[in-house]
């Protein structure tokens, strides 16, 4: 195939290694993962993110701010292909897709690579990439740099987490860790922990951090945190629950705390 000539068929070997970052084996062993869209792409961009491929539609990518976002990724010699509609609805996760995706590398950074932190999110074994997208896009808000995950969990790059974070993904520090590396670090650095739990006498809207470095700690959408994990923690609150419903979704929990912590 010439270069820069239109890739048509969704068999071409190219098209077939962006197919296998839809799931988490190809996205371990490549070592990237799956971008879509104008406004994400552009904030991987501008956040000096390395990208791999550029795939696009030109029957698709209307608008002025797509021209000039495509006009600027070929001046600064990104590495971008040209495919078919077909093509490019092939790989995307939307049902309306913008006529644009990218393979982005991964970016995996250790605890002990973290020097400052001024408000952070702590994520025990999280299950729903959405959620997780979304406490990221809702960190940012406030914000926040630091987002951990601890024990496992949800892949971070799953293209559900990186389409619900619109485009904060790339802005925020994401560490994945044990649980007690996660304490041992917090330990050293003096950083205050709030847990969260059903159960805790302390209504949220009554915790302030103050000046402090804090971490808001959550746990899985199932099991929530332990008693142990809770024993971590300087402070340990919960949010009043006055209908029949027995809790929140993770990340709307999240987001009304967060906002509330930092007022």
């Amino acid at each position: 195939m010439e270069k820069g000539s239109i890739i048509t068929s969704t068999s071409n070997r190219l098209i077939k290694k962006m197919r296998t970052l839809k799931n988490r084996k190809g996205r371990a062993k490549s070592g990237l993962f799956l971008v879509e869209g104008l406004q994400h792409i552009g904030s991987a961009i501008e956040a000096k993110w390395d990208l791999e491929l550029i795939l696009y539609s030109p029957e698709m990518l209307v608008g002025e701010y797509a021209i000039s976002l495509l006009e600027s990724m070929h001046r600064s010699g990104l590495n971008t292909q040209p495919v078919s509609a077909p093509v490019l609805k092939s790989l995307a996760e939307k049902d309306n897709p913008a006529g644009i995706l990218a393979s982005v590398r991964q970016r995996r950074l250790s605890i002990s690579d973290l020097s400052t932190l001024n408000i952070g999110v702590a994520l025990v074994s999280p299950q729903d990439p959405g959620n997780v997208g979304t406490i990221m896009r809702t960190l940012d808000a406030i914000g926040g740099k630091v987002l951990f995950v601890l024990d496992g969990g949800v892949d971070i790059y799953h293209p559900t987490c990186v389409r619900a974070s619109m485009g904060t993904l790339f802005w925020i520090s994401v560490i994945q860790a044990t649980f007690n590396e996660f304490v041992r670090w917090g330990k050293k650095n003096t950083i205050k922990f709030i847990g969260t739990s059903a159960h805790a006498q302390r209504n949220y809207r009554d915790a302030k951090p103050g000046e402090s470095a804090w971490v808001l700690l959550l746990g899985s959408e199932k099991e929530g945190l332990s008693d142990e994990q809770l024993s971590a923690c300087a402070i340990n609150v919960s949010m009043p629950m006055l209908g029949k419903a027995s809790s929140l979704n993770l990340a709307v929990a999240a987001g009304v705390m967060l906002y509330a912590l930092n007022d």
